[in-house]
């Protein structure tokens, strides 16, 4: 895997650290921590898709991103949170999986 790719995987695992970060901040006494870590995982993430975009097409990248962002939230979001995991949402979350991967593939 090249470093633009692992730039743009760990850049959609940071991602997946900003509305975590927004969600903690709900929680009283843990506002001002929450904030912090949901910025810095927007920064980090944000730089990190620059980075990989030097490489990767724009819209691959964006793709992919929000994808590993959406996949690792909707995740966190059921086994921290108590989020619903019905047939319906977790076949979503399989075709966004597929999608992933068959950029990752076409590329």
């Amino acid at each position: 895997m090249s470093n633009a790719w692992i730039f743009l995987v760990t850049a959609g695992l940071f991602e997946i650290g900003w509305p975590v970060g927004l969600k903690m901040a709900q929680t009283p006494g843990k506002t001002g921590p929450g904030i912090l870590i949901a910025v810095g995982c927007m920064a980090l993430s944000g730089w990190l898709l620059w980075l990989a975009q030097r490489q990767i097409p724009m819209g691959t990248a964006y793709a992919v991103w929000t994808g590993i962002g959406a996949v690792g939230t909707f995740i966190t979001g059921v086994l921290l949170y108590g989020d619903p995991a019905g047939l319906g949402r977790t076949l979503g979350v399989v075709l966004i999986i597929g999608g992933v991967a068959v950029l990752k593939l076409a590329h």
